[in-house]
């Protein structure tokens, strides 16, 4: 097998016009096709980045030999049949978070790439960032002694030119658990190396967005391994930073600005030896995933966050969903080996 791999793009969005285009670039992926909804919107976006051919029409685009992987940043709603079809079509599935809208259609997912044997991965950014990487690692190497707490801060101002469908269209997955916890989740089970096994929470509506949808959460995760963690998502604030803080019987970790898609952060650990800054070699986020990505379709290896990891996420930020609307603490089955 050539090294080199032939990407097409199944939806022309934000994420991929300001982030995966570059990223696919930088590991000598091959960008032959991109695929929207409205063939206008493909065109467009394939002359700004010069991508050879743009069209509507999914299937035309599956059957081109010359595309060994797609990319799927469509609306939530969409990423189950397209996934799909590329499996069926002998593709491997690079899909955005979250993997689907439901548990059931995220296993569909796993189980269809799995029959077809290409790989299935989600575009977990986060636990790409170095800042995040090198948290996991002083957990597991005892900066911290046991660990005991967590908090996540990711609470931002969502910006203008994203104030669509993820305010307005719950049958698209909108809403802030979906677009932002979803990530939390992934980011403390990798953090953490444990998963979460029961969730309490309260979300908002502040107006920004509508149809019932919320704009704002705060949660308390508990992790197999005792952890209990908080998160606070928002949409609504323009003026906070985020961060994420681990608290342990020996130590403490305090991350600071690094709940971003941008390559930046700062790690600072205390103990009883003083405060320490941690040194961190930042990388791009998504040039990071797309060279693990590339490693598992070329050599075997997993996928920075797999198709397990984005059915876990999403069973978690589920959970979170189920507990605000029914006010009650709500359990999370410890997930099978997918």
């Amino acid at each position: 097998m050539s090294n080199r791999i032939g990407w097409a793009l199944i939806g022309a969005s934000t994420i991929a016009d300001e982030w995966m285009v570059n990223a696919i670039r930088s590991q000598d992926g091959a960008i032959v096709a991109v695929v929207s909804g409205s063939e206008a919107r493909a065109r467009q976006f394939a002359d700004r980045h010069r991508i050879p051919s743009a069209t509507s029409e999914l299937g035309q685009v599956l059957g081109r030999a010359d595309v060994q992987a797609v990319y799927i940043s469509s609306t939530n709603e969409n990423h189950l049949p397209q996934a799909v079809a590329a499996a069926a079509s002998g593709k491997h599935v690079l899909c955005e978070k979250p993997l689907a809208l439901s548990e059931a259609d995220a296993h569909r997912m796993i189980d269809a790439c799995a029959e077809k044997n290409v790989v299935l991965a989600t575009n977990h950014h986060l636990r790409c960032a170095a800042t995040h990487r090198k948290l996991r690692e002083l957990i597991q190497s005892g900066a911290v002694g046991k660990p005991l707490f967590a908090r996540v801060f990711h609470a931002v101002s969502l910006p203008a030119h994203l104030r669509g469908w993820r305010l307005h269209k719950t049958d698209a997955g909108g809403g802030v658990v979906l677009d932002i916890s979803v990530h939390d989740i992934d980011t403390l089970r990798f953090v953490l190396d444990a998963e979460p096994v029961q969730v309490t929470a309260m979300t908002s509506s502040s107006g920004m967005a509508s149809h019932g949808l919320a704009d704002g959460v705060m949660g308390v995760v508990r992790f197999n391994n005792g952890v209990l963690a908080q998160i606070h998502d928002a949409f609504t604030v323009p003026f906070a930073p985020t961060g994420l803080e681990v608290h342990g019987t020996d130590g403490s970790l305090f991350a600071r600005s690094v709940m971003t898609q941008r390559a930046i952060g700062e790690i600072e650990l205390r103990s009883a030896e003083g405060s320490k800054a941690i040194e961190v070699e930042h990388r791009d986020l998504y040039a990071t995933a797309v060279a693990q990505f590339h490693r598992a379709v070329l050599h075997g290896e997993a996928p920075a966050a797999s198709g397990s990891d984005g059915y876990r996420s999403l069973v978690a930020a589920l959970a979170i969903q189920r507990s605000a609307a029914s006010s009650s603490h709500v359990a999370i089955p410890f997930p099978p080996e997918l």
